[in-house]
């Protein structure tokens, strides 16, 4: 079985404050924190049991896993297993990255969000060098608000140029054109994220070869689909994989249009679905955008 999974335990405190986020320093009690360290575990467990299958997986806390050692731990082993081709996480990048040298650098890939004023510039620069030292890959992005615009430039210019710098249209916050252009200067994608993407209908990857698991084993298509196709740990899932079309009106989260069939998104991310990493430079200037609906902010 060939299959990508989106992995979303309990976890839902983070070290960081941003105004937007509903999970800023939102504290987890011991209880919590280990309901979800067995979750991940039992999740871990379950894949190196998949003998023979091929497994992408991209872990989707709602806050910051890599303070956790559990997701340090979890990620490192199972990059290092032959059924993973690769297993990614979104992250603040907070953490120290040493944990990294235990991990396969071939397997293991980092979703960066850099926030500005929760962490100094220098700082998170300093951080994707040790990445990029330690041979792992990432790509790194911000949330487009026009106050984060220099912050965003600097970043673009300090980093490397075959970094992807992505960038997030703000939920809640329409951008102008003229705001949307320079943030297309930074990000040639942007416009992906700018508006809600049509789905109604359309066919996705979700729920076929991509699916969503919660701490308990849950299945679902995605993330915004509460729909549930069976459980991950007895197997019942596997009876209702299968094409269908998109229930939702509209999909404004990248994690989930990156999926649907009708945009170009897998050949521009090929090899870096997970990781939002293009396979190319050139990608980023040739996919053309469209099936959106004009309707406010998307993620």
């Amino acid at each position: 079985m060939e299959l990508t999974i989106l992995y979303r335990g309990p976890l839902a405190s983070c070290d960081y404050d941003c105004p937007y986020c509903p999970f800023a320093k939102r504290r987890d009690s011991r209880e919590q924190l280990r309901a979800d360290r067995e979750a991940l575990e039992r999740f871990a467990t379950w894949v190196a049991g998949r003998h023979g299958d091929r497994l992408s997986i991209l872990v989707t806390p709602w806050g910051e896993g890599l303070v956790r050692s559990w997701y340090r731990r979890t990620l490192s082993e199972l990059s290092r297993l032959p059924q993973v081709r690769r297993v990614a996480i979104q992250t603040n990048l907070s953490c120290r990255t040493g944990w990294t040298a235990d991990a396969d650098p071939e397997t293991l890939a980092l979703w960066c969000t850099y926030h500005p004023g929760q962490t100094p510039h220098d700082r998170f620069l300093g951080k994707c060098r040790e990445l990029a030292a330690g041979g792992i890959r990432y790509s790194v992005g911000i949330v487009g608000f026009p106050a984060h615009l220099e912050a965003g430039r600097r970043l673009r210019a300090d980093l490397p140029e075959h970094v992807y710098l992505w960038v997030n249209a703000p939920e809640g916050h329409p951008l102008t054109d003229a705001e949307a252009a320079a943030w297309t200067e930074l990000d040639p994608l942007f416009g992906y994220s700018r508006f809600p993407h049509t789905s109604a209908g359309r066919p996705c990857r979700t729920g076929e070869t991509v699916i969503s698991v919660d701490g308990d084993g849950t299945v679902r298509r995605c993330h915004f689909v509460p729909e549930e196709l069976g459980n991950l740990y007895d197997g019942s899932f596997l009876a209702a994989l299968r094409p269908r079309g998109c229930p939702l009106a509209a999909c404004d989260c990248h994690i989930g249009y990156v999926h649907l069939a009708t945009l170009p998104l897998y050949d521009v991310f090929a090899g870096g679905v997970l990781e939002r990493i293009p396979a190319a430079p050139t990608a980023l200037s040739l996919a053309p955008i469209g099936h959106r609906t004009e309707t406010g902010g998307g993620r």
